[in-house]
This record gives C-alpha cells, structure tokens and sequence, in this order.
C-alpha cells in the first residue's frame, strides 16, 4: 500500500471553492511536495462511485453542500459531534481503507471564536435553520451557558431547532424571523444564512451591537456585518470559519500534530481578494 497524498474537496457547485488554495498553501509552507489537493464536481447521484472507486493514495476528503448528509450511508464509522448534527464534512481514510466521517464546523467555529477573544458568552442567538445553523447550535453548546435563541421562517424548521437543542442538550428558544434584529443586541449572534437574507436587518440596529459571527465570505463584507462595524461590533466572516475548520481538516488528512493556520489564512484572504 502506497502512502496516502491526495485530497479533495467535493460538491456541486464547486467551482467558488476555497479549499484547494488552503490545502495547498499548507503544503507549502510546510514543505510537502508529494501532497496534492483538488476539488471535484460532484452531486448526491454521483457521489458513491467516486468515494468507492478511489486508490490508497487517498488520505481523505472536503464534503461541501449536498454532500454533507448524502455520504453518511457510505461511511464505517463516524464521529460524535458528526453525528450529533447529522452532518459529516470531513472523510478521513484509514491505513486498511476504511472510512470515518468527522465534522471540523462545529470545532472551527469554536476555535474562530476563541482567536477573537470569545471563550464563554451568557446567551445566544441563531439567525437560520439549515445544516449550518445545526453546526453552530452545537458549537454555541460548548461556549454558551444559557439559552440559544434561533430566529426561523417557519413553524416546521422550528420544531426541528428545539429538537436538536434537546439532542445536543442546549436549551433553545425559538423565535420569528422578522424579528430576527434583536438577536444582535445580546452577546453573539450567528448568522447562517444564504447572501441577502438578513439585509433588512442591517438597518434596524440601534446602538452598540455584540460580536456577530457571519458566515458567509462573498460578497463580504455583507449589509449586516458592515452596519455592525460601524456601530462598533466584533465581526467575524465566513472565512474565519473556512479557515479553522480546514486547518482542523489539514491536520486530520496528514497527520500533522498542528497545521499552518496563518499561511491557509494568507491563502483564502488572497484567494478572496483576487475573485473580487
């Protein structure tokens, strides 16, 4: 068996992804020539034949959207925060080929966090519903120490929050969407929604906002993240998130005790800059 130096990152779209050039830039900065790190257009349908059909060069693999659900039934074993939201993002491949689903969201936003000085908040609140507001109600898990408020469109995706808040063992509260700007008046906020959603609420702040995490990266800096740093709030983007999750990825992959998270972060920032 041949030791293992590929990786990839896979999903559909994929073209916007900023993966590869993290990936890379830490092989770089670290010497590993022999390493190579790709990214793969790939949908639900055709995900079991491309997983099944890889070599022992492979050491593992990047899940984005559709994936992160869809490669579950083709793994051997699977992580505890992985499966306590239901979403793997990270394939590591062991020596005898076998296939274990991690999740580096939960842990990568968490750390993000703890870069910016934010260790333990009294409360929280979730702007979303999806598979990344899952990821962050189990990282706010780790760092909150009372409610999490998850602001929600629909009685359904309600429902489905204060299950998983009871599953993961964090107290939530559920509230409406159009409400959605008092979230930023408390501690933190996470934001998980797609480009545009919470524009409207940028202009309903008053005063002084917490720390808002935001977690998209493109356009950035979104409405909501700019009238937050104007008013003096802590920040964070999506390519803080991006960033952590994948040094936490990088480290898995290679066996690397601790990955080069200001070369991967130089990386993305310059990947960014050039896209724009």
């Amino acid at each position: 068996m041949t030791n293992p130096h590929r990786a990839a990152v896979l999903g559909s779209p994929i073209a916007h992804s900023l993966s590869p050039a993290l990936h890379r830039a830490g092989y770089a900065a670290l010497g590993m020539d022999g390493w190579r790190y790709d990214r793969y257009e790939i949908d639900e349908a055709a995900l079991e034949a491309f997983v099944t059909g890889l070599d022992a060069d492979w050491a593992g693999l990047s899940l984005t959207m559709p994936l992160k659900r869809a490669i579950l039934p083709l793994l051997d074993t699977v992580s505890d925060t992985a499966r306590s939201v239901d979403a793997v993002n990270t394939v590591v491949f062991g020596p005898d080929g076998r296939r274990h689903g991690d999740n580096t969201d939960v842990p990568g936003l968490v750390n993000a966090l703890r870069e910016r000085g934010v260790g333990r908040v009294g409360s929280a609140a979730v702007l979303g519903a999806g598979a990344t507001a899952s990821s962050a109600l189990a990282a706010l898990g780790q760092i909150c120490d009372g409610e999490v408020t998850v602001y929600v469109r629909s009685a359904e995706r309600a429902a489905e929050m204060r299950e998983l808040g009871e599953k993961l063992g964090v107290p939530v509260r559920t509230a409406d969407w159009a409400d959605g700007a008092r979230a930023l008046a408390g501690p933190l906020t996470v934001s998980t929604t797609p480009v545009g959603a919470t524009d409207g609420f940028a202009a309903q702040l008053t005063g002084a906002p917490g720390v808002l995490f935001d977690v998209l990266y493109h356009p950035w800096p979104t409405a909501l993240a700019a009238a937050c740093l104007e008013r003096g709030g802590t920040v964070l983007g999506g390519l803080d998130l991006l960033v952590h999750q994948a040094v936490l990825q990088f480290e898995r992959f290679t066996g690397v005790e601790r990955g080069p998270l200001a070369a991967m972060r130089a990386a993305g920032e310059a990947a960014l800059a050039s896209s724009s």
